[in-house]
């Protein structure tokens, strides 16, 4: 669970508070906190919008690297 950690630092590089990712996302801050913790899976739909809002990959996020 790669993306656990990397969704955290994201948020805190940004200086963004639980608060103001679970309001872009739609969800409480509750919920978004679960998702930072590993308690429950961050669903597909908020994981593209994290990915617009961060301008960054799925692949980033999921730690995903190349197979070469």
């Amino acid at each position: 669970m790669n993306y656990i950690k990397r969704i955290r630092d994201l948020r805190e590089d940004h200086d963004d508070t639980q608060q103001e990712i679970a309001d872009l996302l739609g969800t409480s801050q509750t919920m978004y906190a679960r998702y930072e913790r590993g308690a429950n899976e961050l669903p597909i739909h908020h994981l593209i919008k994290l990915c617009k809002y961060y301008n960054v990959s799925a692949d980033y996020i999921l730690g995903i690297k190349d197979e070469k």
